[in-house]
């Protein structure tokens, strides 16, 4: 008889899996004890489904619109500037052939008046991002025309005489080609939205063309150090390379393409031309071209006075 307080434990069944007629080698098999085991195994529910592939924004008619009207502006304009520039030197071509102008003038006029027209122009193109890529079509054209005419592939004695000190086709190759290359550089890297850019443009356009032309014809008091070079010509690099470079500023402020502070502009221009000035004024121009010398110059000096 037991107590009422006693009781037995009793341990609930269970159905274990059966491992009697398993091998020994086989008894860990995960296969085996599955197969072995009485109950069914719980049927798992999947829950995850793939990702579908999202759907792609696409663009609205108005930006389509923008964006063919900016393709088509950039288009127009390039076509506009190239015209401009062939009939620029088609007319200093013309005004050689007839004695008009002599050749050393018509040189530096075609010097002065390709760059600075080429970079009034920037303006006429769109905002988008290939604007300055149709820019440089203009001056890459006349860099291909100056290949073909400076290896004497295509024959052009006006463009020769218009363009060249001696009137020898390989000239284009030296000064002119140089002088395009810059053009391209200065285009493609600051265009109009760094005052870098425009400086250098105006100093190897304005500054050094204008130099050219004075110092033949005041330039009787030559410089001690390069008797190539006269004070006539360096001081009115200086000057005007110094004014041009203001008015180009002005005028792209004015259009609201970058914002400056005039008394700090000016005295990091006058600095810019003070050392263009003196640069150009080296005896270097047999070894660098004035064409690299002046505007890489001009570039590094408005890049450290306008990024400080």
């Amino acid at each position: 008889m037991t107590s009422p307080l006693s009781f037995t434990p009793t341990t609930p069944s269970l159905h274990l899996p059966t491992f009697s007629n398993v091998r020994h080698q086989d008894r860990l098999s995960p296969t085996t004890l599955l197969i072995s085991y009485p109950h069914p195994l719980p049927r798992v529910q999947i829950l995850y489904r793939a990702p579908h592939a999202l759907p792609r924004p696409s663009l609205s008619a108005s930006a389509l619109s923008a964006a063919a009207d900016g393709l088509l502006q950039d288009a127009g304009a390039t076509a506009f500037v190239l015209a401009g520039a062939y009939s620029l030197v088609l007319c200093f071509d013309n005004l050689t052939q007839r004695n008009l102008l002599q050749q050393s003038l018509s040189r530096k006029l075609v010097h002065i008046l390709s760059g600075l027209l080429f970079m009034l122009s920037w303006p006429i193109f769109s905002t988008s991002t290939a604007a300055r890529y149709f820019a440089s079509v203009v001056p890459l054209v006349n860099c291909l025309r100056l290949l073909l005419h400076g290896l004497s592939i295509v024959t052009n004695e006006g463009l020769v005489k218009s363009v060249t000190r001696e009137g020898n086709p390989k000239e284009l190759l030296r000064g002119p080609l140089y002088y395009v290359l810059i053009l391209i550089l200065c285009a493609l890297v600051f265009w109009r939205e760094s005052p870098v850019g425009v400086v250098s443009l105006a100093m190897m356009c304005g500054g050094d063309g204008v130099a050219d032309i004075m110092g033949r014809k005041f330039g009787s008091i030559k410089i001690p150090y390069n008797k190539k070079k006269s004070w006539a010509g360096s001081i009115s690099m200086f000057l005007f390379g110094f004014l041009i470079s203001i008015g180009m500023l002005y005028y792209y402020s004015f259009l609201g393409y970058f914002q400056l502070n005039w008394v700090e502009t000016v005295e990091k221009v006058a600095l810019i031309s003070l050392v263009a000035t003196i640069v150009e004024s080296l005896p270097i121009t047999d070894v660098l071209d004035d064409n690299i010398s002046v505007p890489l110059v001009s570039m590094a000096a408005a890049y450290l006075s306008f990024s400080l």
